[in-house]
């Protein structure tokens, strides 16, 4: 029977380490599923979602952990079974003068309100006008199906005006 594991890694950044993961994957009899990379600060990092037989976990992490020798940094886990996410998939934006704290109060306001966060981008840009930098965010969150979009807008409504920032948010789709 297929595992599913999900491998996350980072490595300085060069041409072929997608090539190079892939190919291991490849050569143990893996199949490359989904995954989200990035480069940062000359560094590559991403997270994969790859199906391999059964038989063949042991091998596969075998065989990435010799990466390690490559300078790569895995760490490599078995997927949980997918379950029916449950409550709407809800896009949120946030741009605003940059200052420490920003994402960690963010973050606090929709764990209070058992939002969880699927996908996050964050960024600092110049300011186009007066100096300065902004931070931006969008986030793909899902909220749990007990709570009103509305009663999650009005505490980031709140949270805004004390951060000073402008978030939207709307309903994907």
């Amino acid at each position: 029977m297929a595992k599913t594991l999900v491998l996350s890694f980072i490595a300085r950044d060069r041409p072929g380490v997608v090539e190079r993961l892939s190919e291991t994957v490849a050569r143990e009899g893996g199949n490359w599923l989904e995954s989200r990379m990035a480069h940062l600060a000359e560094k590559f990092a991403g997270v994969a979602r790859v199906e391999i037989p059964g038989g063949k976990v042991a091998s596969l992490k075998t065989a990435l952990t010799a990466l390690d020798e490559e300078g790569f940094h895995l760490m490599v886990e078995e997927a949980a079974e997918d379950a029916a996410p449950a409550g709407p998939l809800l896009n949120l934006d946030l741009v605003g003068p940059d200052h420490p704290g920003i994402l960690r109060d963010i973050s606090h306001c929709l764990t209070e309100h058992g939002v969880s966060v699927e996908e996050i981008e964050t960024d600092i840009r110049g300011a186009p006008m007066g100096g300065g930098s902004l931070f931006y965010a969008r986030a793909r969150v899902r909220a749990p199906a007990r709570l009103g979009e509305e009663q999650l807008r009005h505490a980031l409504e709140a949270l805004a005006g004390a951060l000073m920032v402008d978030i939207t948010l709307r309903e994907e789709g």
